[in-house]
């Protein structure tokens, strides 16, 4: 659990909301069900109509990373290879066919298959440098749709406030119509607005920064099996891989 990112977003919500109260306006004046209708709705629309389909799934999924963050320890993969440089200059490389089975993420999979199987340090780098790159851009496509969603959010809040202006306009002749209205088109842009700068671009970002970390991850992952394929002391691969660490 990530504790910052709830803590941040509680500090955000609060303020606003304090400040609300201290002003000597009621929180239950900010909860305009048909405003929250017309930024959310029309926000997903947008982000909808320009991702394709395994893109904004994609998205979604990531979402939970905010708060539920993968797994960036850099340790365990540090001591398995380690581990694994050992068993290579003691048995070979045929003996770290056993270790296959015990791994569970496809990409370390794949980069200790091609080493058991004899490639060539060089041949094994540019192979898992480019599925590391297609697997980056394939997540930075999907962190973009939260940060579209960020640039679509306040224009559709200006959208909804123009609308709730209109809906006053229609209704000047009746005086009792003419709050709701209002509050309609006011409270649309705070949400407009607020969605996009306290949830939308700061999930975005934190997205960005944990790709980031992971592709990282995985290429210290490479030169270490690299360090195995050349032969390289134990020692001298681990210390190497330690400079990955930030």
């Amino acid at each position: 659990m990530d504790l910052i990112s709830i803590f941040g977003l509680t500090v955000g919500l609060s303020a606003i909301l304090f400040g609300q109260m201290l002003e000597g306006g009621h929180v239950s004046s900010l909860i305009q069900p048909t405003a929250m209708l017309i930024v959310l709705g029309g926000t997903l629309g947008a982000v909808m109509l320009q991702s394709p389909l395994s893109v904004f799934m994609a998205a979604l999924r990531m979402g939970k990373w905010v708060f539920l963050p993968p797994s960036l320890s850099s340790s365990f993969r540090i001591n398995k290879i380690a581990g694994w440089s050992q068993i290579a200059r003691k048995e070979g490389l045929l003996a770290l066919e056993a270790e296959i089975d015990q791994l569970t993420d496809p990409f370390d999979r794949k980069g200790l298959h091609l080493l058991v199987d004899g490639a060539e340090p060089e041949r094994l780098r540019e192979l898992l440098e480019i599925e590391i790159g297609a697997w980056e851009t394939r997540m930075r496509l999907a962190a973009r749709v939260w940060e579209s969603a960020g640039g679509y959010s306040p224009t559709i809040g200006i959208l909804g406030a123009v609308m709730g202006l209109i809906h006053v306009m229609e209704n000047l002749s009746d005086p009792s119509k003419l709050g709701a209205g209002i509050a309609v088109a006011f409270v649309a842009t705070i949400y407009g607005v607020g969605l996009a700068n306290l949830v939308y671009l700061p999930i975005a970002k934190k997205l960005m920064t944990t790709i980031g970390r992971l592709v990282s991850l995985r290429e210290m992952y490479v030169d270490g099996l690299v360090g195995i394929a050349n032969g390289d002391n134990p020692r001298t691969i681990e210390s190497r891989m330690q400079g990955y660490i930030g």
